[in-house]
């Protein structure tokens, strides 16, 4: 059961104010906009806000034309239909984020990055403050936890946290990541890369928490993220996000309801998980096993690994002396040494057949740059996919129809997070944050290649790209091909069985 799916459903039942009834009796959401506008306006009279923070605020309505209008301050009036995602149901409105939202802010939003540098001080150990990450989210607040002293705390003055704030990661692989803040017994900061919201009321806040988990709000965020190869988007940017708002008395029902049906969904997940795992462990036995050669027989009539390798490297010489390719500086032959030290690896003995190689020798790879989407408007109905290598795959559909890459198959190769997925259809890329590998598929099948990839891990902690430094030479074993398909036709059986038990 994909209760990741089931949550997402809800969550957008939630925001298009399906999932809860309306109320007639409810005020409107136009009254509540006009009241916290109104509030706005009293604490800058009051000097807690200055002129220039509400300067930017607008009002979006309905014209008797049934179209979405926007009025800003200076009394213009601007047509925004192609802005709407959808219907809003009675009582309803649409409103930028920046008008609703008591603060929108970030780290960097307190000084330049030179005067941020002078002075803030940061610790491991304990000190006056803490300097909440969106990391620290994941571990719960436990372990190892970063620190600001009383001097770094003042100087944040803008990025405080008082607890029931909502925080977005605003860059890198967690973008999108949406958090709330916990009420802590201590001070807090804001660290870099990611936006705090803090809005007039704690139910408000918590609808929000929702809409940006939304599919939604998800693809906004990625929207903005644009196809950089490290993804990021601003608070200025954040700040003109067009979102549902509904009544305030349904977004305590709204909010009541999520609540509780995750609760069930919570212990679906906990009926599920043990199986789950225990399925996913027995698939990383069984690629274990098949890279090691003990999965199938090997049968002693298959041509051995080093004679394809061989006759490869015979055939590329022969380009090289006829000028139809350059010699690879990087390229090197890997053997069997006396001491049997690339052995080691494996900790054991290689079948019969087999050879030693890397991932160099049999992918390479392609920059992204030129299959890159333009527009990000994706929609369901549109036909060419939009892949990233990361657990999402297929982030919508385009309609562009240039450079649409169709060289197949091929595996997609995230260079950050090293992830990996094979792909044997037409599609576009969103960011070049990846890399195409293209397979050599006289020295090994698609399918295992992908395969070997999926049984090969690496250390990558660092924020850094991992293909050409690290991820291309790591040393795997390759077994002849007909040796290869009699795996992944074992594979392939073994998998499917266990498939049909979730």
């Amino acid at each position: 059961m994909d209760t990741k799916a089931l949550r997402q459903k809800i969550l957008d039942l939630a925001i298009r104010g399906k999932l809860v009834p309306q109320d007639p009796n409810d005020e409107p959401a136009s009254v509540l906009l006009e009241r916290i506008r109104a509030e706005k306006q009293q604490m800058v009279k009051d000097g807690k806000l200055k002129a220039k923070d509400i300067k930017n605020d607008t009002v979006i309505f309905k014209g008797d034309d049934n179209l979405h209008y926007e009025q800003f301050a200076d009394g213009t009036v601007k047509c925004i239909e192609d802005e709407i995602p959808f219907e809003l149901p009675d009582g309803w409105a649409w409103s930028r984020l920046e008008p609703i939202a008591s603060l929108i802010t970030d780290y960097v939003a307190n000084g330049s990055f030179a005067s941020l540098k002078a002075n803030v001080r940061t610790y491991k150990e304990k000190n006056y403050a803490l300097f909440v990450r969106t990391v620290d989210f994941a571990n719960n607040f436990k372990g190892d936890l970063s620190y600001i002293d009383k001097e770094s705390y003042d100087f944040l003055e803008k990025s405080k946290l008082y607890g029931g704030e909502l925080m977005l990661s605003n860059i890198g692989a967690s973008i999108g990541k949406v958090f709330k803040v916990p009420h802590l017994d201590t001070p807090m900061s804001l660290a870099p890369n990611a936006i705090i919201l803090r809005f007039f009321n704690d139910i408000t806040c918590d609808y929000f928490e929702y809409v940006f988990k939304s599919f939604v709000g998800q693809n906004y965020l990625q929207f903005l993220s644009g196809g950089a190869a490290m993804p990021k988007f601003n608070k200025t940017d954040l700040r003109a996000m067009i979102v549902p708002v509904p009544p305030i008395k349904e977004q305590e029902r709204i909010v009541e309801s999520v609540k509780n049906t995750f609760i069930g969904i919570d212990d679906l997940d906990i009926s599920y998980s043990g199986l789950a795992n225990t399925i996913q462990s027995v698939k990383s036995k069984i690629l274990d096993l098949a890279i090691r050669g003990k999965l199938v027989p090997q049968d002693p009539n298959d041509e051995p690994a080093s004679v394809l390798l061989e006759r490869i490297r015979a055939e590329k010489e022969e380009l090289i002396k006829q000028g139809k390719i350059k010699r690879d500086k990087k390229e090197s032959v890997i053997f069997k040494g006396d001491d049997n030290s690339y052995y080691e690896k494996y900790g054991e003995k290689l079948p019969s057949g087999w050879v030693v190689t890397n991932f160099e020798t049999i992918l390479e790879y392609e920059q992204p740059t030129k299959y890159i989407v333009h527009d990000t408007n994706y929609k369901p109905t549109y036909k060419t996919p939009v892949l990233t290598a990361g657990k999402s795959f297929i982030l919508g559909y385009t309609n562009e129809t240039d450079n649409i890459f169709d060289d197949l198959p091929v595996i997609i190769f995230d260079d950050f997070t090293t992830e990996s997925k094979f792909v044997d259809f037409s599609f576009k890329v969103k960011s070049s944050a990846m890399k195409i590998l293209h397979i050599n598929q006289d020295l090994v099948l698609p399918k295992y290649a992908f395969y070997l990839m999926q049984a090969t891990e690496i250390d990558h902690d660092n924020h850094q790209r991992y293909w050409i430094s690290t991820y291309s030479q790591e040393i795997v074993a390759l077994p002849p091909i007909n040796e290869q398909e009699r795996i992944l036709t074992a594979l392939e059986h073994y998998f499917n069985l266990l498939d049909t038990l979730q």
